[in-house]
């Protein structure tokens, strides 16, 4: 059997994989052409070109994988004609092939409106490699772009333009709402805000009525009279079927495109074949990649006498959009006939839930999810396999009530991933067969190797399966420690070991990876709080720690002085501008209320830091697994409605824990009242002031998954509060995973918030006292990083770019002028 197939996107690349993979020993001759000159790439993550990834980090197989499955492949050299009679297809470049049977995965093309100047110089499709080579080409040049359409491509365009530096980027959509076929009036009005709040410009109901400038384009006008200037724009306003090869040989085609195909995807012709975004369905385009590898395992089915059918697809989506969480899934749109909905809306937080049930209250129809996305694929779940929802609704969107999740027993038919359309049992099939570990069930099942967003749930499955089967599940550090970062911890501290070496050499195998240096450095500095540059950790560190400041772009360093609870005097203020000027640094206040400067060579740094120690700073551990900052309100030295002097107490919090080394970064807040001003409920651990004293809030976090704390105690004096954050920290620095923060801590802690409680207010385990006197250890041995590096003439010499030439500063470190300060200039 000769197969030809013609396109070498995602989706012909799929067919290929899947036709070789159920034909086995019979015999099948593939024969691909493709339009563009390089092979199969993943343009679902096209976007990340801009982050520094290749054209070979996106190709889906090495031109190697084609010989090895006797593939012939035929690159920039499109078909041109196909003839039905003889069965054959011929290309560009003259060459004729025969076919028994051809697949048709020509995708799709960018819609291009009818818009005077589209030709101009600086306007761009994105869709191909080659698009974006040309955008980057052309980005230096400009300082504003433009992008039609506001939908899932043109929000990834408008990512596009902010990856390449363009200082202001515009979004304009012609309907009233961005994403109009994916969320609501209220979802996208939340979304709008948070884009804006990144530096996007939106315009909605707009319609463009043509592209300024002569050549080359100045602007954009429309229809209501108003126009913008743009020096560069990108067209992403939909897609268009690539149809014109089955128009051309008289297959059957829409109205408005798209070839006509059944729930076979045959077209009119029985040996053709259909799928992808050319392929029209029951009146549809499916633009998504998961429906398009579904159509490729119908097509290799039917081709090796297996039966199967297509009969649509689900369209529930979920990705991130510049850092921006968005899902929909089921029906968004139900009207108050078909059911009810529950809404979630926090404009403070950017977060907006809908979630849309059936009128009896036992079904879940469809939802949309902006802002936080956690709770994506236990709701698709639920709602694609018509589970039973918990006698209160809201609990499955918001959580059970006393804070534990609202848990679905989802069937083994359930698809978990559904680019792949691989089920819940072949993936419990495939741990109870010996893939115990993530890599080991992508690597059998091929479920989480597309888009990635079943892997949350593919990890769980794994777990919940191995447990059933009684095994007991260590998390361990790597491969060259066979222990989990508890267990080493509790070794660590029995053998009083100091350094990684000893740690490797009591208790691991081989020199160690990048993985274990970091946790076994961060333990050392949880258990004993020495210096974490001292000979033999030095190297082990991360690389932010191991120069005691955060590596930025173009290869140069962010220094950031801590400033407790955010108060600082004058003379301070006065100092942190003379450094910055003297050494041309850029800075900036922080939601945290520090002051960054960013901008400072290698060798440079030292010298920085003795000037602001000199004027009473010190560092502010911005750069490590470390108590980062406790903000604080003005409280009731200034604040009429202040309850107690909340900028002395988080003052007082941040000198106690500074330095504090913890599996991940440790945020606090204090504030005054209820009216919580310094966003105390958003933190790992938060302080708010009551009539009786301070209520302790827990596990909190912003961040692209935001997460209210949870009331630990209430009404505490002073010291009694500070006695319950001893016994959290120290109790979460024990127990949790490395790189794990303290709302995921908890969020997985068997018993919950409850549990926790216990341990910590009630001293159920009897630890109490040695958590505190644990913690009391760390208080006492803090000594600030940048002064013992300061005072070290020895650890002073790390920090040269050339070790021969400790004076000379990396030339490769280019910067360009910002609104009167400057910033690194892009990376080329």
């Amino acid at each position: 059997m000769k197969i030809v197939v013609i396109g070498n996107g995602m989706v012909g690349h799929k067919f290929c994989e899947k036709i070789i993979d159920k034909s086995g020993s019979s015999p099948v001759e593939l024969v691909v052409f493709g339009e563009e000159p390089v092979q199969a790439y993943d343009r679902v993550h096209l976007s990340e070109y801009f982050s520094g990834k290749t054209a070979d980090d996106l190709s889906l197989a090495s031109l190697q994988w084609y010989c090895e499955q006797n593939i012939t492949l035929h690159l920039g050299d499109p078909v041109q004609s196909i003839d039905r009679t003889t069965k054959t297809v011929h290309s560009h470049r003259g060459i004729t092939e025969s076919y028994d049977y051809l697949v048709l995965a020509t995708g799709s093309s960018a819609l291009v409106p009818p818009i005077p100047g589209t030709d101009k110089k600086g306007v761009f499709l994105y869709r191909t490699l080659e698009d974006l080579a040309l955008m980057t080409a052309y980005a230096p040049q400009a300082t504003c772009g433009a992008v039609i359409g506001g939908g899932l491509l043109g929000l990834e365009a408008a990512k596009a333009l902010i990856d390449l530096g363009i200082p202001e980027t515009h979004v304009i959509e012609f309907a009233p709402r961005l994403m109009p076929r994916q969320i609501d009036e209220k979802g996208s009005d939340i979304l709008k805000t948070q884009l804006q709040r990144l530096g996007l410009q939106i315009h909605t109901s707009k319609n463009t009525q043509a592209i300024l400038g002569s050549d080359t384009i100045t602007g954009l006008s429309f229809a209501d009279g108003s126009s913008i200037q743009a020096d560069m724009l990108i067209i992403s306003a939909g897609i268009a079927p690539r149809d014109e090869l089955a128009k051309q040989s008289g297959l059957k085609t829409g109205p408005r495109g798209g070839i006509i195909v059944d729930d076979h995807l045959q077209t009119s012709d029985p040996h053709i074949f259909a799928i992808g975004e050319c392929a029209l369905y029951n009146g549809m385009i499916y633009g998504l990649v998961a429906p398009g590898y579904e159509m490729a395992e119908v097509v290799a089915s039917r081709l090796c006498d297996t039966a199967k059918s297509f009969t649509g697809f689900d369209m529930s989506t979920k990705l991130k959009l510049i850092g921006v969480d968005v899902a929909s899934f089921g029906n968004p749109f139900i009207t108050p006939e078909e059911g009810d909905s529950i809404v979630l809306e926090d404009s403070m937080k950017g977060i907006y839930k809908r979630i849309n049930i059936s009128k009896d209250g036992k079904l879940l129809l469809g939802g949309i999810l902006i802002g936080d996305a956690s709770a994506y694929n236990l709701l698709l779940q639920t709602c694609k396999n018509k589970l039973a929802l918990p006698p209160e609704p809201a609990d499955i969107l918001l959580g059970a009530r006393g804070g534990q999740p609202a848990n679905v027993e989802l069937p083994d038919d359930a698809v978990i991933c559904s680019c792949e359309n691989i089920s819940k049992a072949l993936i419990c099939k495939a741990v109870e067969d010996g893939h115990e570990t993530f890599d080991a069930v992508k690597k059998c099942t091929r479920a989480a190797t597309c888009c990635g967003g079943c892997a949350p749930m593919v990890k769980d499955i794994i777990t919940t399966t191995m447990k059933a089967q009684g095994k007991y599940i260590r998390n361990v550090v790597c491969e060259h420690f066979s222990y989990s970062r508890q267990e080493l911890l509790d070794l660590v501290k029995l053998k009083s070991l100091r350094s990684f070496d000893e740690v490797l050499d009591h208790y691991g195998h081989g020199d160690g990876c990048e993985i274990c240096k970091p946790v076994v450095s961060s333990i050392l500095a949880s258990l004993w709080n020495e210096l974490i540059l001292a000979k033999g950790n030095d190297t082990a560190q991360d690389s932010n720690d191991r120069y005691l400041a955060n590596i930025q772009k173009g290869g140069t360093y962010s220094v950031v002085p801590r400033i407790p609870g955010g108060e600082i005097t004058p003379e301070k203020l006065i100092v942190i501008g003379q450094i910055a000027a003297q050494y041309n640094l850029y800075t900036k206040i922080t939601g945290g209320q520090r002051i960054d400067l960013f901008g400072a060579h290698l060798s440079d740094l030292p010298d920085i830091w003795e000037a602001l120690i000199k004027a009473g700073f010190e560092s502010g551990h911005a750069y490590g697994k470390a108590l980062r900052t406790v903000k604080s309100c003005v409280g009731s030295t200034w604040c009429r409605f202040g309850l107690h002097d909340s900028v002395s107490f988080a003052i007082r919090i941040e000198e106690r824990y500074r330095g504090l080394r913890a599996p991940h970064k440790i945020k606090s807040a204090v504030s005054g009242c209820i009216r919580e001003c310094a966003e105390a409920q958003s933190k790992d651990f938060g302080i708010i002031a009551t009539e009786k004293g301070w209520n302790l809030y827990v596990g909190g976090n912003g961040g692209s998954k935001p997460q209210h704390a949870k009331l630990l105690a209430a009404d505490l004096d002073s010291e009694t509060c500070i006695r319950y954050i001893d016994r959290f920290l120290m109790f979460y620095i024990k127990t949790a995973d490395p790189l794990t923060r303290t709302a995921t801590w908890l969020n997985k802690l068997e018993g919950g918030m409850d549990y926790l409680r216990n341990v910590v207010v009630n001293d159920s385990l009897g630890i109490g006292e040695e958590l505190e006197k644990e913690m009391q250890l760390l208080v006492d041995n803090y000594k600030c990083e940048w002064r013992e590096v300061v005072e070290s003439p020895e650890l002073r010499k790390r920090f040269s770019h050339f070790v021969n030439a400790p004076e000379e500063k990396d030339p490769t470190v280019k910067f360009e002028s910002m609104r009167a300060q400057k910033r690194a200039a892009e990376w080329k």
